[in-house]
């Protein structure tokens, strides 16, 4: 079965540093662009950073540019995102996703291919 797993999540003190994880399987994912997503109590979903296939084009949402790297493993089945600097309003349930299209992951549509189950990121004051 296809299956894209996060870990890393946890409890940090704002100010202090995660490295969150996704690993795919059940098939390559060489050709898929990947992005992570989160979701804050009692808000929608919201897009946090993408890197396409090649790992040459990335983009992230305005609220985490600068304190956020997104980045690929070699085999492109794995992708990381390192937080620095994390914030109270960091705290979210992290989703990570994948899909062939780049531009359908920057936009984060439910055209998706697919969603994670998601890792807690919990940022405490």
């Amino acid at each position: 079965q296809v299956q894209l797993v996060e870990s890393g999540g946890g409890l940090v003190q704002a100010g202090g540093s995660l490295r969150l994880s996704c690993a795919a399987s059940g098939r390559t994912f060489a050709s898929y662009a990947m992005g992570w997503f989160r979701q804050a109590p009692g808000k929608e979903r919201e897009f946090v950073a993408a890197i396409s296939s090649g790992g040459v084009s990335i983009y992230y949402a305005d609220s985490v540019k600068g304190r956020f790297t997104i980045s690929r493993g070699n085999a492109k089945n794995t992708v990381y995102l390192q937080m620095n600097s994390l914030k109270p309003e960091d705290t979210a349930v992290y989703y990570c996703a994948a899909d062939p299209i780049y531009n359908t992951v920057v936009s984060g549509t439910n055209d998706m291919d697919y969603w994670g189950k998601g890792t807690l990121v919990t940022v405490s004051s």
